[in-house]
């Protein structure tokens, strides 16, 4: 049976954190699911200006537990996480991916919903440098390196990092990952 992953996003994503690591899944045979705050189409944003925008799978008023899901990716960009964490349903989905042990991806500034959902505290994270202050506030063990991984939570710093964040993602699915193959994703 495929796994199936939750992307987890609204306007303002960085794009190639959305895009990279869902291409790289898919290469992977995994299948991807865009939940949002609202239907359509949310907006990334690439670099220093508004980007792709990505088809919304589903609303996130529309998922009533993460069963149906194996793991959870939440991209970064500034906007995406922030907007993210107040909402409180998108908030209770990454408790629920964390209590259910599933996996959770968060790379650049999407730690902050990780911050939010009170799952951090004692575990080893990276994130976006401007971030590492509220990240180690909320009591994590911060480093800088391009992946952490600390029981079910992958965390990384940026774009650059997107190969190996995704490797690490597809291997905690129990799929291989080449990584020339990420690279080109």
């Amino acid at each position: 049976m495929s796994k199936r992953v939750m992307i987890l996003a609204t306007d303002g994503f960085e794009q190639s954190e959305l895009e990279k690591p869902k291409a790289s899944l898919e290469k992977a045979g995994i299948e991807t699911v865009v939940v949002s705050l609202e239907s359509g189409e949310i907006k990334g944003w690439d670099q220093d200006d508004w980007g792709n925008s990505v088809k919304v799978d589903k609303v996130i008023d529309d998922v009533s537990d993460c069963s149906d899901f194996d793991a959870l990716l939440i991209p970064g960009g500034q906007i995406n996480p922030d907007l993210l964490r107040v909402n409180d349903r998108a908030v209770a989905i990454v408790r629920e991916f964390n209590d259910a042990g599933k996996p959770i991806a968060a790379i650049c500034h999407a730690p902050w919903m990780l911050i939010e959902a009170g799952i951090v505290e004692g575990k080893t994270a990276t994130c976006y440098k401007s971030i590492r202050t509220d990240l180690k506030n909320a009591g994590a063990n911060v480093v800088d390196q391009e992946v952490a991984q600390d029981g079910n939570l992958i965390t990384s710093r940026n774009p650059d990092d997107i190969p190996a964040f995704s490797k690490a993602l597809i291997e905690m699915l129990g799929e291989t990952a080449d990584k020339a193959e990420l690279e080109a994703a």
